[in-house]
């Protein structure tokens, strides 16, 4: 298996050093970056695998870095930060981010987010095409474009959302296997994650996002992929 490169964005010595080490230990491999601008540098010049990043740089708010990653990179974005209010979080989120971790935080929780944001980028063979009026979503090559052919933009945690829900056409997902199914096991309680991502696919796949007509909202229970009574999978 080929070695997974990791940016660590972070300008914190107590929190660089003794990290650095443990991901080393373990067969990551390790780029530092201690300003946002130095991390992004790194990540568009060496194409990490999943990047950890701190909101509180000297030169820019790690919620402005998230932003500019996502106008060109779909990398998974874990948020190392000490700022844990919801809000905080939600801006994280909404930027892009893939995951949330509040320092201090245990090695083991945050080796395992690791590994779950790995999962969620690698690409699934021989896998249908699922078409609507509106957008087609390619399961095999982790795409989504508008019917005209244009790609919609998604992060790799919002394509696994949309994948398990159009993988059930019609059915309810609940909300604790919806969680466990893009985050893993230890999510099943982090019900504001999806309230924010499936916010974000409403807004770039719904043709009226205020009034979903393909991903519905069950209340308390979970989320439903409506198709097109017409829609067809190769």
């Amino acid at each position: 298996m080929t070695t997974a490169r990791i940016l660590m964005i972070d300008d914190e010595p107590l929190i660089l050093k003794p990290l650095a080490l443990n991901l080393q230990a373990r067969g990551y491999e390790l780029a530092l970056a201690k300003t946002a601008a130095e991390g992004l540098t790194i990540a568009a010049d060496g194409h990490p695998d999943v990047i950890l990043l701190d909101l509180g740089l000297p030169d820019m708010d790690g919620v402005e870095v998230v932003k500019r990653l996502r106008t060109w990179s779909n990398v998974p974005i874990i948020i190392l930060s000490v700022r844990n209010a919801e809000r905080e979080k939600v801006a994280a989120f909404d930027a892009g981010a893939d995951d949330y971790v509040t320092k201090p935080f245990g090695m083991d929780e945050l080796l395992a987010r690791l590994r779950a944001a790995l999962r969620r980028t690698r690409e699934p063979d021989d896998e249908p095409v699922v078409r609507t009026a509106h957008f087609v979503v390619d399961l095999a090559a982790a795409r989504v474009t508008a019917t005209d052919g244009e790609e919609i933009h998604l992060t790799p945690t919002e394509f696994r959302i949309v994948e398990h829900l159009v993988r059930s056409p019609g059915r309810l997902v609940p909300q604790k296997a919806l969680l466990q199914a893009v985050w893993g096991p230890e999510y099943e309680r982090e019900t504001h994650y999806l309230r924010v991502y499936l916010a974000q696919v409403r807004r770039k796949l719904e043709p009226d996002p205020a009034q979903p007509r393909y991903f519905i909202t069950e209340a308390g229970l979970g989320y439903r992929f409506e198709p097109d009574r017409d829609e067809t999978a190769d």
